[in-house]
C-alpha cells in the first residue's frame, strides 16, 4: 500500500466542483473526501514538455489544488509533435505562460504555480519543500539526480518518468520504505553515450503514454489508492507494445536512501560530467539573430562557427564555414579550439547550441553566443 496521503485540512467542494467531479465522487477510494483530498494537494512537476504536458493536464482535470511547474524554456515548433500543452500560436512564448492558459481551460478551480528558472541545487530545496508529492518530467540526468537528492532529504514522494526513441521507464522513488532512483543507477553513464531527443528522436505518443501514467501514480499516493510502482521499475517498448516490470530494491549503501551520509545537495553537472548544464543556469546565454551572423560572415569577422547537431542532421545541411561538433563530443575536442576567439554555437533550434555556449563560456571562452532558433530559423529568414 502507498503511504498516507498529505494530511491537510480538507475543504470543502464547491456546487461547480461537485459537478464537474460527479464521476469520481462516485468511485469508490476517492469519494466526495478524496476529492476534497484532491483540492488540497499541491503536486510539483518538473518540466513542461513531453511528459510534464499530460502529467499537469489529467492532474488538473482531477482536481489537484495546486500545480506547480518549474522551467524555463519557451515554445519551440519543434516542441508540437509530443508536448500537448503548447500550441502553434505559442511558439516563442514561454512555456510556463503556455501552459498555465492551457491548464486553465482545462479546469479554472485549479491554482498553477509557475516557477520561471530552472531547477538547480541552489533553488531546489526550497521550491520542492512546498509540495507533497514532485513529478519529475526532466531528460538530463543531472536535474534526475538533483530531484531524486532533494526528494530524499525532504522525505516527498519522486514519480519518476523517462522517453527515447520508443522506449519508456515509469517508477515511484523516495517513498518512506521504498528505494530511491540512485539505487537504480548509482553512478551516471558517461554524458556521451547518452543523446537526448533532440539529438536521437523520441515517438510523439511515447511521452502521453509514459505521462500518464506518471499521473496515475501521482493521484494514487495522495489518495493512499491502491499499490503504486514504489520498488518496481515499469519499462515500455511502444514499439513492440510490451511493458515489464522490475523489482528495485533499496540499496543499504546507497548515500541518499540508505547510509544517508548524503546531507546536502551537490553539484550536478559535476556528478554527471556535464558542464555547462546547470552551471550558470541562470546567467541568459547571450543570442545572435539570424541576420546578425550574416552580416559578420559577409565582412569576414573573426569568428568560430561551431554546429552542436548530430551528423544526420548536418549532412541535411550546414551553414558555409561552419565545424560540426557533436554536442555530445564537445567536451574532448574543447582544446582544439580557440578560447579568445568568437565563437557561435548552431543547433536546429537553439536549445542545444545554448547549453553548448553554457559548457564554452564555464570552460573559460569568450565571447560566445548561440543562434537564436537555430537552422530553423535561419533557413526561415
Amino acid at each position: 500500500m502507498p503511504d498516507s496521503p498529505p494530511d491537510h485540512g480538507l475543504p470543502t467542494l464547491s456546487s461547480a466542483e461537485r459537478d464537474r467531479y460527479r464521476r469520481h465522487l462516485i468511485l469508490p477510494g476517492v469519494g466526495t473526501e478524496g476529492q476534497a483530498r484532491l483540492k488540497a494537494s499541491r503536486v510539483l512537476v518538473v518540466g513542461a514538455g513531453g511528459l510534464g504536458s499530460p502529467v499537469a493536464l489529467y492532474l488538473a482535470a482531477a482536481g489537484v489544488g495546486t500545480i506547480g511547474l518549474v522551467d524555463n524554456d519557451v515554445v519551440d515548433i519543434t516542441n508540437l509533435q509530443r508536448q500537448l500543452l503548447h500550441g502553434t500560436r505559442d511558439v516563442g512564448r514561454s512555456k510556463l505562460e503556455s501552459a498555465r492558459d492551457r491548464l486553465h481551460d482545462v479546469n479554472p478551480h485549479v491554482h498553477v504555480a509557475l516557477h520561471a528558472s530552472w531547477l538547480t541545487s541552489a533553488n531546489a530545496l526550497d521550491i520542492v519543500r512546498n509540495y507533497d508529492v514532485v513529478v519529475d518530467g526532466t531528460d538530463n540526468f543531472a536535474t534526475r539526480y538533483l530531484v531524486n537528492d532533494a526528494c530524499v532529504l525532504l522525505g516527498i514522494p519522486n514519480v519518476h518518468g523517462s522517453v527515447f526513441r520508443f522506449d519508456g521507464q515509469a517508477s515511484v522513488f523516495a517513498t518512506r520504505n521504498g528505494p530511491c532512483y540512485r539505487c537504480l543507477y548509482p553512478e551516471p553513464p558517461p554524458p556521451e553515450m547518452v543523446p537526448n531527443c533532440a539529438e536521437g528522436g523520441v515517438f510523439g505518443v511515447l511521452p502521453g503514454l509514459v505521462g500518464t501514467i506518471q499521473a496515475t501514480e501521482t493521484l494514487k499516493l495522495l489518495l493512499a489508492l491502491g499499490d503504486t510502482l514504489a520498488g518496481r521499475l515499469l519499462m515500455i517498448d511502444a514499439h513492440s507494445m510490451e511493458f515489464r516490470s522490475l523489482r528495485i530494491s533499496r540499496d543499504p549503501a546507497c548515500p541518499a536512501c540508505g547510509t544517508r551520509t548524503l546531507t546536502q545537495l551537490i553539484d550536478y553537472d559535476q556528478f554527471c560530467g556535464t558542464p555547462g548544464l546547470h552551471a550558470n543556469a541562470e546567467a541568459r546565454v547571450e543570442e545572435i539573430n539570424p541576420d546578425t551572423l550574416r552580416i559578420w560572415i559577409q565582412n569576414g569577422s573573426p569568428l568560430q562557427l561551431i554546429d552542436v547537431r548530430e551528423p544526420t542532421e548536418t549532412a541535411l545541411g550546414i551553414i558555409a564555414g561552419a565545424r560540426c561538433i557533436p554536442l555530445g563530443t564537445l567536451e574532448q575536442q574543447l582544446d582544439s579550439l580557440d578560447r579568445s576567439l568568437r565563437t557561435v554555437l548552431v543547433c536546429r533550434s537553439g536549445v542545444r547550441s545554448a547549453r553548448a555556449a553554457r559548457q564554452l563560456l564555464s570552460a573559460g571562452f569568450s565571447p560566445v553566443h548561440s543562434l537564436a532558433g537555430g537552422m530553423i530559423r535561419w533557413q526561415e529568414d
